[in-house]
């Protein structure tokens, strides 16, 4: 779990890295993605569609967040509740997605995860990820 000081810090960043599991090949895969702090959570989202990081974490949940030279160990528990989606899908900081595609088709169908800190905030070695191939 993070602390108060650098949850804070971390709620202003957009984009971060995430290292999943390949759900076949069993390898790192790393990611630039954009994350949301929204009611106190952490939250990563897409446009409606398969994606082969929700596939992983899926299949996995213990993931990485690379973020400012911190590698953050989480788990990534998938979010199914409409309401949560869609106070995800109306805040304004992700107002990008609402210009792609209809709001319930965002509601009803886009991936979505939450982030759940697993250890304390520190600097440590991540693990050494490729890009993600679009198999994985």
């Amino acid at each position: 779990m993070t602390d108060r000081a650098t949850h804070a810090e971390l709620a202003d960043r957009l984009t971060v890295d995430l290292t999943t599991t390949g759900r076949r090949s069993g390898r790192p895969l790393r990611v630039e993605i954009w994350w949301f702090h929204v009611d106190g959570r952490f939250v990563i989202t897409g446009t409606p569609g398969p994606r082969h990081w929700y596939a992983n974490v899926l299949a996995d949940p213990h993931v990485t967040v690379h973020v400012d030279g911190r590698d953050l160990p989480a788990l990534a528990l998938p979010v199914t509740d409409p309401l949560a989606r869609r106070r995800v899908f109306t805040d304004p900081r992700t107002g990008w997605y609402r210009e792609q595609a209809d709001l319930e088709e965002l509601v009803r169908t886009s991936p979505m995860i939450e982030l759940e800190f697993t250890e304390p905030a520190a600097t440590r070695p991540g693990p050494q990820a490729q890009a993600q191939a679009p198999d994985e």
